[in-house]
């Protein structure tokens, strides 16, 4: 069984806007609610492609309600905490004119130090986890220590654990000795120190980081692709250029082919291919984290894979 929990979820408010102007009255001409969260996405993409798994998190208020409503509806399992608090809405802005998008994301709520034992709780009652991932931000009150304790705990009960997050949280977590990190480029650089913008000053970090008993690290760098850094070697999946229309979600979905392919195929490199086609099926639509079925499937020839 594969499990994500989500400790800051979201409702995504999606609009779109012909052209925004400052001080004058914008007028939305469409909108869209999507359920997100960076496990969500997870959950969302792996039930897209009829992989059994189950979306943990905190819910809250009305939007917390919808927010599971909307799963139900896409048939992803849940199991979440109910917290007094309220859920965040983000929102998304698309700018039709100049194909600029902005996300605005909400803090979330204050979770109590009961409610977050009852995560805990779940986790320590999982029944054969085969992966389990962990991914986005901290809600308040919660020390990113609680990563740390979820990685081992997960591991005690035979799990590989994926961790997908920033700051402190992952630095915290790496403590936790998780099976599988996926930062993006930037990520990397503010928990290295380092300003990395080639595969030559991510390779040493990356290298470093597995000495630390680290096992795969998948470094995600946009449009050149996605460098994994594992006991076979080194490896750079480079995606096929396509049109760009969301980019939310898309190293959610990434993560989500990664593991479908580490599933189906059991193979490092054909797990690499299928989670970079995985992200990129996500950018040629326009919600979250929406991986289509048939576009990862017509994307993975198009995949380059080469030795770094």
């Amino acid at each position: 069984m594969i499990y994500t929990i989500t400790l800051n979820p979201a409702l995504d408010r999606t609009i779109w806007i012909n052209k925004t102007t400052p001080d004058d009255c914008n007028r939305i001409e469409t909108e869209q609610m999507y359920a997100g969260g960076k496990g969500i996405d997870v959950s969302k993409v792996l039930t897209s492609f009829g992989v059994n798994n189950k979306a943990l998190g905190f819910v809250g208020g009305f939007a917390g309600e919808e927010l599971e409503g909307m799963l139900i509806n896409e048939g992803v399992a849940c199991d979440f905490v109910r917290i007094s608090g309220r859920t965040r809405t983000n929102i998304i802005t698309n700018d039709m004119e100049s194909g600029k998008q902005t996300l605005y994301n909400a803090k979330g709520p204050e979770i109590t130090a009961y409610e977050l034992m009852q995560i805990i709780h779940k986790v320590e009652d999982f029944e054969q986890p085969d992966f389990v991932v962990i991914s986005g931000s901290l809600p308040g009150g919660v020390n990113p220590e609680i990563y740390r304790k979820i990685i081992e705990i997960s591991k005690s009960k035979g799990a590989q654990v994926v961790l997908d997050t920033d700051g402190e949280a992952l630095r915290v977590g790496l403590q936790g000795c998780p099976t599988i990190i996926k930062p993006n480029i930037h990520e990397l650089s503010r928990i290295s120190g380092q300003q990395l913008d080639s595969i030559d000053s991510i390779l040493p970090v990356v290298e470093e980081m597995r000495t630390n008993g680290l096992e795969i690290i998948l470094v995600s760098m946009g449009c050149c692709g996605m460098l994994m850094s594992c006991p076979e070697g080194q490896y750079l999946a480079k995606p096929p250029e396509v049109e760009v229309k969301n980019t939310i979600g898309a190293g959610d979905s990434a993560v989500a082919g990664f593991i479908y392919g580490l599933t189906t195929k059991g193979d490092l490199k054909e797990a690499l291919i299928y989670s970079v086609a995985s992200g990129t099926a996500t950018i040629l639509q326009t919600g979250t984290a929406i991986c289509g079925l048939d576009d990862f499937r017509s994307l993975l020839d198009q995949v380059i894979l080469e030795e770094v």
